[in-house]
């Protein structure tokens, strides 16, 4: 009863969503020039879908209403892998994923979440904002899609289980966790000796629901937008990646919008992206005193001995062998050294 009223409530939320974000683009759409669709996998109440709203609508005002951009969240118009496929295609025509997921198309796309790379925002920000988002984005740039100057923040990534709080690498063999589509994850966790399973994000609730698996990882804002603490116990600080979300473009379409309206609806989402970056920062601030109120329990482990872990394990030489030597190069630039 309990999954089939969820299911009940995320139709429900899907048809509100369409309603307060889609219907307003759809209505007026015959009189825009260019017609975009922009698909995410966040809740509508994450800083995301706030920004992103602001967003389509100062560009719809900018350009004289020439662009509109039709916004659908929540794994709308299908899973993470399948939306990539229709950006590909020009099915749809912006979609933002992490660069981790995306590693699959563009494998250096997932070095930002490298395991215990980042120790902070501060490290973060200026290697994104740089020298290794520069070079990220060229690698995008030869899979045919257009990536936005500016990363928006998905966070740093923390531990959930029902079964136990993870404080030691020890606690993690035999763990069986959720992660993404993305070699990147498995690697690190089978290097802790845990037994991750990757399962798109569109399932991840009901996977922790039916105990397919008893853990998952995601940054606090989506632990509490998704309502993940309805179905885990414990979140470990574990701060283990930090994961941002590149807003793509299908080449094509973009470069169908005349110089002047890229200009303009490039500046916009940059801008979104800054702000997404603050609300997320300010929400993180909150987030745990909230999530304990609903019941969630936490700890934070030292990281000191899970990066030795990786280390011995030889997870960065494996992994510095796939970036290759360049792009560690700009890595360590910024973090330090790691192999």
């Amino acid at each position: 009863m309990i999954l089939s009223r969820r299911r009940l409530l995320a139709v429900g939320s899907s048809a509100v969503v369409g309603g307060v974000l889609g219907a307003p683009f759809v209505a007026r759409a015959q009189s825009a020039e260019f017609t975009y669709k922009y698909a995410n996998n966040l809740p509508v109440t994450h800083p995301m879908n706030m920004r992103a709203r602001e967003m389509a609508d100062a560009i719809k005002a900018e350009t004289n209403g020439r662009v509109e951009i039709n916004i659908f969240p929540s794994s709308q118009l299908g899973s993470d892998t399948d939306t990539l496929s229709q950006v590909r295609s020009g099915a749809v025509e912006f979609f933002t994923l992490s660069g981790l997921i995306l590693s699959t198309l563009v494998p250096a796309a997932s070095i930002n979440g490298l395991g215990y790379a980042f120790p902070d925002y501060d490290t973060v920000w200026k290697a994104m904002d740089g020298e290794l988002g520069a070079y990220v984005r060229a690698q995008i740039t030869k899979a045919n899609l257009v990536a936005m100057d500016k990363i928006w923040d998905n966070g740093f990534r923390q531990t959930t289980s029902s079964t136990k709080p993870i404080n030691t690498p020890d606690d993690l063999k035999g763990f069986k966790i959720r992660v993404p589509v993305s070699p990147l994850w498995t690697s690190m966790y089978k290097a802790f000796g845990a037994a991750p399973t990757s399962i798109n994000f569109n399932e991840v609730y009901s996977s922790l629901q039916t105990k397919v698996v008893d853990g998952q990882e995601n940054p606090l804002a989506i632990v509490s937008t998704a309502k993940l603490y309805e179905v885990q116990t414990y979140c470990s600080l574990t701060n283990h990646m930090w994961d941002g979300f590149w807003f793509l473009a299908n080449r094509r379409a973009w470069e169908r919008l005349p110089q002047d309206l890229r200009t303009i609806v490039a500046k916009h989402i940059n801008a979104a992206a800054e702000k997404e970056r603050e609300d997320v920062a300010k929400l993180n601030a909150n987030l745990q005193q909230e999530l304990a109120g609903k019941g969630l329990v936490f700890n934070q482990p030292d990281p000191a001995p899970f990066r030795d872990k990786l280390r011995q394990a030889g997870f960065y030489a494996e992994w510095k062998g796939k970036y290759g030597n360049e792009a560690w190069a700009i890595l360590e630039k910024s973090v330090g050294t790691l192999a």
